[in-house]
């Protein structure tokens, strides 16, 4: 039976490694100058000065890049929060990391520092992530319980809210309120090597940080005594969760905006084929979360009206049924 499960789950994430990468290369392919898809081969694996090398290299492969990333943070995180919570409604914005980091990146809007620095709002928007993890790592430090992590994450998030709307209720100029709404709903246009370069370590710092709490995430699901009678030790636990989910979650969301449902559905998704078990999770979530960002990304670029679709609402507007399909599944699952 376990030998069973555990060809599945490595047939289900070697599934999903391909999709990636066919995925990937409808990203490098969709835009204002679509390209073929030996175009985008050539540019990627043969040294050119053309056009299609310039559009792909500069402007594609960073953007692709970070959507990975992105998307695998919210995953992972989000079922490892729902792991450590046991709480299938839980996500990364639960522990307030999200808000907090989207008021430093308002605050950097209000203030003008975007004008002097193109990284002036991701490294706003990381500083007021890493406000919040502080809160929380004191916390945890503390042994505090799982309730009050949950209850000080809410704390946190209602007060960056009110912040943010205290400063946008502030600014004078409307085209400065609209640049900060903007920024909010999410994307990832106009990335470059450099926001990837200062995002990906903490992300990846996240990730090293969160990587072995498989094993005690399984046993905190049969209850926290029981989790300690196996020899878990729960502070620990606890305390890799916040700080990867707040390290990773917290340089996402500063260089893409607030992203949300990922983290939320993802696991779902996942659960309906490799089951309940968190540790085999994690890694599936990852990979479906690049999947669904990247693929969010495309239809970013789709001409619809006068306007662009932002990656906020495109993965709302794929989340959302999805989540209330899930849920309604549920339901019928329990009757």
């Amino acid at each position: 039976m376990i030998r069973a499960l555990q060809q599945k789950s490595w047939f289900f994430n070697a599934c999903l490694i391909g999709i990636i990468v066919v995925t990937a290369l409808l990203s490098g392919m969709f835009g204002q100058v679509d390209l073929s898809a030996s175009q985008v081969a050539r540019a990627l694996f043969v040294a050119a000065d053309d056009p299609a090398t310039i559009i792909v290299r500069d402007l594609r492969l960073p953007r692709v890049l970070l959507a990975v990333l992105a998307g695998a943070s919210l995953g992972y995180a989000g079922a490892a929060l729902q792991g450590l919570l046991r709480n299938p409604l839980a996500d990364p914005g639960v522990i307030g990391v999200s808000a907090t980091a989207s008021l430093g990146a308002v605050i950097a809007i209000y203030m003008g520092l975007a004008a002097l620095s193109p990284i002036a709002i991701p490294v706003a928007a990381m500083s007021g992530a890493f406000g919040a993890t502080a809160i929380l790592m004191l916390l945890a430090s503390r042994d505090a319980s799982v309730l009050t992590l949950i209850l000080a994450g809410i704390g946190i998030s209602s007060l960056a809210t009110a912040a943010m709307s205290l400063v946008m209720n502030f600014t004078p100029n409307p085209v400065t309120v609209q640049e900060m709404v903007m920024w909010m709903l999410g994307s990832l246009e106009n990335r470059t090597f450099e926001d990837l370069m200062l995002a990906g370590p903490f992300i990846l710092l996240g990730w090293l940080v969160m990587v072995g709490t498989g094993q005690g995430l399984n046993a905190l699901s049969l209850g926290e005594e029981a989790a300690q009678t196996l020899g878990v030790d729960l502070k620990r636990l606890r305390w890799r969760v916040v700080l990867g989910t707040a390290l990773s979650v917290g340089a996402t969301v500063s260089v893409c905006g607030a992203v949300g449902f990922v983290g939320l559905v993802v696991p779902h998704m996942v659960r309906a084929f490799l089951g309940y078990e968190p540790r085999r999770l994690l890694l599936p979530s990852a990979f479906l979360g690049a999947i669904l960002m990247m693929l969010a990304d495309i239809l970013t670029r789709l001409p619809i009206g006068h306007g662009q679709l932002r990656l906020g609402v495109v993965m709302a507007i794929i989340g959302a049924p999805v989540f209330l399909y899930i849920v309604f599944k549920t339901r019928e699952s329990m009757r």
